[in-house]
């Protein structure tokens, strides 16, 4: 294990750095690890992929990216979405003691883990998807509903503080809270609050399970969708260098139609350049195309916009989204007529699978 030097690139605070030392050195083994291999591939990450796929949910040691392409991916992708309500599984139906045992055994394995939050709303109990109340409002400090807000943190802490390894050890992890909120689709969107209520809710989230809740092995990712043609739309939301660790963007629009892949890369291009002005890491958090209906999607766009000479070389990683064939799959499956695209995208030296991963940082 890498127990590097504290460096800025992590965003924390000096008081963080000075607590908890067993902890704060694990951090920064993952973002020294991501920096490591910088330059020398994109690590590639699937959402849910040791807990189902194609004909199969939770068998040990399965995953469709690794029947695709021989290996499996670098990054796991989990949805906390019902934690905060106590729920034994999330909104996708993943029971949340198997999200435990999978996401360590991934850690185990050598890959990174990162969790998106969809919560449910503390103001009315509804779906992150119902935008018919304003929410964000009541959440904050002096709001109606920010004691109700506080307990959802807590038992999201809860479930992160138990993260840990056989030998007790807590494990590191990416933390992705309120993403797309440039878009309309969610109660923390445009349509239902302002930018700055938008900036208040990430600060005080990530303050407090940080600050009150000890998580300081948690990297922050921050990630609009694709809505920005300037940096500065880009930051409308942005909560501060002294909470984000990893600039990202969610993009499913742009891959998906004619030409879009030169938009995707511009954007990146923004992202990219303000990363390395804070020091911080850059990343594709989120994309992919539904059920996979273009069989060249992965060499013909997704391809096309990593292989990009300055994205190739500083992008951190790309996470496609979740393989339910009962409602929808981002990565092909057996047989599927884009798994031979997609093992061939794979097959690019840009790009890093788990074994490469593993083989690139402990050089």
């Amino acid at each position: 294990m890498i127990i590097p030097k504290i460096t800025a690139v992590l965003g924390l605070s000096v008081l963080m750095a000075c607590s908890q030392k067993p902890v704060e050195k694990i951090t920064n083994s993952i973002a020294e690890q991501l920096k490591s291999v910088k330059g020398k591939g994109i690590l590639f990450g699937h959402q849910d992929d040791l807990a189902y796929g194609k004909n199969w949910s939770y068998v040990d040691g399965e995953s469709d990216v690794k029947r695709v392409a021989g290996d499996y991916p670098a990054m796991f992708g989990w949805e906390l979405g019902g934690i905060e309500l106590q729920r034994t599984h999330n909104l996708d139906s993943v029971p949340f003691s198997d999200m435990k045992r999978l996401a360590i055994k991934g850690y185990s394995m050598g890959g990174i883990n990162t969790f998106s939050w969809h919560p449910f709303s503390v103001v009315n109990g509804e779906s992150s998807w119902n935008t018919e109340n304003d929410v964000v409002k009541h959440m904050l400090p002096n709001g109606s509903h920010h004691k109700e807000f506080l307990i959802q943190l807590d038992r999201v802490a809860d479930f992160f503080k138990s993260l840990k390894t056989d030998d007790g050890i807590a494990m590191p992890f990416i933390f992705r809270p309120w993403h797309e909120m440039d878009g309309t689709w969610f109660w923390w969107g445009t349509k239902n609050c302002t930018a700055e209520e938008v900036k208040e809710l990430f600060r005080f989230t990530i303050n407090y399970l940080k600050n009150k809740k000890g998580l300081t092995q948690m990297l922050v990712a921050y990630s609009p969708d694709r809505n920005f043609t300037t940096l500065d739309e880009y930051l409308t939301w942005y909560p501060g260098d002294d909470i984000v660790d990893i600039i990202g963007m969610d993009n499913y629009y742009d891959l998906k139609i004619q030409d879009g892949e030169k938009e995707a890369v511009k954007k990146l291009h923004l992202l990219i350049g303000y990363a390395k002005e804070k020091h911080k890491l850059a990343a594709l958090t989120e994309t992919g195309l539904e059920n996979v209906s273009d069989s060249l999607w992965f060499t013909k766009k997704l391809g096309k916009v990593l292989g990009d000479s300055l994205i190739s070389k500083e992008l951190s990683y790309v996470m496609v989204w979740r393989n339910d064939p009962k409602v929808h799959f981002f990565f092909p499956y057996e047989n599927h007529s884009s798994a031979t695209d997609a093992r061939n995208f794979l097959d690019q030296p840009e790009l890093l699978l788990l074994n490469d991963f593993n083989k690139l940082k402990n050089k």
